[in-house]
């Protein structure tokens, strides 16, 4: 039996679910009380918790429903004497058997503590690496992989900052990423990609190695992190584009230091002096956040460990290589032969194979303790 701490008090898995359950009831009346209906906020926390906690109480529901299921048969067993009755109640009980084991290792998963960053939108970082020009057109890559697998689940693409080449490349790009859970689905993206090809500005057809690196921050609100004033200088210019030139006649690009930590944020993506103003703040709350968050993880480090892609950002985790088409992820040991695909942003068994590996090794974590 899995057993789970809740602050002082040990329940065990079945007490948990039905607590929930008679949570979501709790819920299901109070949205429809009308003094809730007319308070938006407390209507839009409640409908959070209900959105999920639901599919707890949906498999929970389908648990109890299967082992109803494998009583009924048993029970038809003992009690018919008929032989089709008896091959259909045979049939209904291995279906149910085999459904309940699924569905306890469901619950189990569901049940894991939630990362309180998984529901919040994200800014992606990506640096070119070593390798040059070629480091550059790979960043470049990432970043169109990147945003057509966004783009393919519906959500938004921001761009907030990018420092692009004359032949294509990107020496770096960072923008936001909007959608439901966003950076539960990201967030294994983070630390180093390796390509190995033979970049187009080699002339001599031999295969080089570059690399890029991605970081996946959450993106932090104002009452996340707080911004001193005193911390912080502000310079207004104009934008500029590849090569220095002036592509804007006014004030509008906006460059932020942060004095504590020396981070510098430039943005010039807007026509607005105000909106690159706000890109780069949200830029550097995600910064000092991520920072903030690290350190966790260092405090936490045997935690990080059983993790899978959520520690150190110079671990290499993925291998691009173009002459054999096939992508390798190290953490997980998946080697998929579809590279077309996967820089075209179907990059989904990727993301799944991380998630399901990292959930196998905190439900052994869990198992142990």
């Amino acid at each position: 039996m899995v057993r789970f701490k809740n602050g002082e008090k040990i329940m065990d898995m079945f007490d948990k679910l039905e607590d929930i359950v008679n949570r979501y009831e709790d819920i299901t009346a109070e949205l429809s009380n009308p003094d809730v209906v007319n308070d938006q906020d407390r209507f839009r926390k409640l409908m959070k918790e209900q959105n999920n906690i639901l599919p707890i109480v949906t498999a929970y529901n389908e648990y109890k429903s299967c082992k109803q299921n494998i009583e009924d048969s048993l029970a038809m067993l003992d009690e018919e004497s008929d032989p089709e009755l008896i091959e259909m109640a045979k049939d209904e009980l291995n279906t149910s058997k085999k459904r309940v084991e699924e569905l306890e290792n469901e619950i189990k998963i569901l049940l894991l503590p939630k990362d309180p960053n998984d529901d919040k939108d994200i800014v992606v970082e990506i640096r070119a690496g070593a390798g040059g020009e070629e480091a550059a057109l790979f960043a470049a890559e990432l970043f169109r992989m990147y945003t057509h697998y966004v783009e393919s689940r519906g959500w938004k693409v921001e761009v907030l900052s990018a420092d692009e080449t004359g032949i294509g490349g990107m020496k770096e790009v960072e923008f936001m990423v909007k959608g439901q859970g966003a950076y539960s689905v990201m967030k294994y993206e983070s630390g180093v990609h390796r390509v190995q090809r033979v970049p187009v500005t080699e002339s001599n057809g031999r295969i080089q190695t570059s690399t890029a690196s991605v970081a996946v921050m959450p993106e932090a609100e104002e009452v996340d992190i707080h911004i001193d004033d005193k911390d912080i200088r502000i310079d207004v210019m104009r934008a500029s584009g590849n090569g220095g030139q002036c592509v804007n006649t006014t004030d509008s690009a906006v460059r932020l230091t942060h004095y504590p930590t020396g981070i510098v944020i430039y943005s010039q993506t807007e026509k607005s002096q105000i909106q690159n103003k706000e890109k780069a703040f949200a830029l550097l709350r995600a910064k000092l956040y991520d920072i903030e968050t690290q350190k966790a993880h260092d405090a936490e480090a045997d935690a990080r460990r059983s993790q899978i892609g959520t520690g150190d950002r110079s671990e290499k985790i993925r291998t691009y290589n173009f002459p054999q088409g096939r992508v390798t992820d190290h953490r997980i040991g998946l080697t998929l032969y579809k590279l077309d695909k996967i820089m075209d942003g179907d990059i989904q068994e990727l993301i799944d194979g991380c998630t399901t590996a990292d959930q196998a090794a905190k439900l052994a974590k869990m198992n142990e303790n």
